[in-house]
């Protein structure tokens, strides 16, 4: 297995970097690094590279996140398929965008806490104990409150959304293969999401229930997409008007009950 430290950069950087500059004018300056797919196993000292942006260290064997105290401008964290089982060590990263952890072994996300400026989190599939599902820590959502808008949380065995409610800025959502069932839980959420623009749920068990789509359209008046297919205008129009006939009807048919009940006791 290999060390992600400097002497990997070295290898990594062009004949034209070093031939060209000092190599630790080079780290200093760098803004993206990538060492993907390099078998790398943990992450060393990268204390030199202050000026880093964006890291991908994608398709490797971590198993922990360390040593990134140094990168206090980092925007954007690649670290999909490794073999993480916890998120920590991220409160240096306070400029930190777009986190990407899918494909790892991590069963709580947890530890978001200090790293204020999250707007994407990527978690889906992650290799979870057999029949367990992907939880979140109350203390960590509630710090992504006001800047999440995209999460993915696809193929975790998740069954309720109802704990994802306090995500008021979330404008896309993908839950793609989960255990979600229950429309009622669904419309307390849509209810709360007023930014929501986009929600995959395609391969849950609500897709097949009866009028499934209608149903979500009419409960969320800002959505643009669901489930890859945009939602037209017309459609919605339609939808709306339908549910303000019947709920017509059903008042008016109370009504006439009422008066038929008042006549019978007369």
């Amino acid at each position: 297995m290999v060390r992600l430290t400097m002497d990997l950069i070295a290898k990594n950087a062009s004949d034209k970097n070093r031939s060209e500059e000092d190599f630790g004018q080079y780290l200093q300056k760098i803004t993206h690094l990538n060492l993907s797919d390099k078998n790398i196993d943990s992450i060393g000292d990268l204390s030199f590279c202050k000026n880093l942006r964006v890291l991908y260290l994608y398709d490797n064997h971590i198993n922990q996140i360390q040593n990134l105290d140094f990168a206090s401008n980092i925007t954007h964290l690649y670290l999909q398929n490794n073999h993480i089982s916890s998120i920590e060590n991220l409160s240096s990263l306070k400029k930190l965008e777009k986190l990407y952890l899918g494909g790892n072994y991590i069963t709580v996300v947890e530890g978001l806490d200090k790293v204020g400026e999250l707007r994407e989190l990527h978690i889906e599939s992650q290799h979870l104990p057999l029949g367990e599902k992907l939880l979140f820590d109350p203390v960590s959502l509630n710090s992504l409150v006001k800047s999440l808008s995209v999460l993915n949380i696809s193929n975790n065995n998740i069954d309720e959304l109802e704990e994802l409610a306090v995500l008021e800025n979330l404008s896309y959502l993908k839950a793609v293969d989960n255990r979600l069932k229950h429309m009622k839980d669904l419309k307390v959420v849509l209810k709360q999401w007023t930014k929501l623009r986009r929600i995959d749920l395609t391969g849950n068990p609500i897709c097949r229930k009866p009028k499934y789509r209608d149903r979500i359209i009419v409960q969320s008046q800002t959505l643009e997409s669901l489930d890859g297919k945009e939602i037209q205008e017309m459609e919605r129009r339609f939808l709306m008007n339908w549910k303000a006939s019947r709920a017509a009807r059903k008042k008016s048919n109370e009504r006439m009950t009422d008066e038929h009940a008042a006549y019978v006791q007369f």
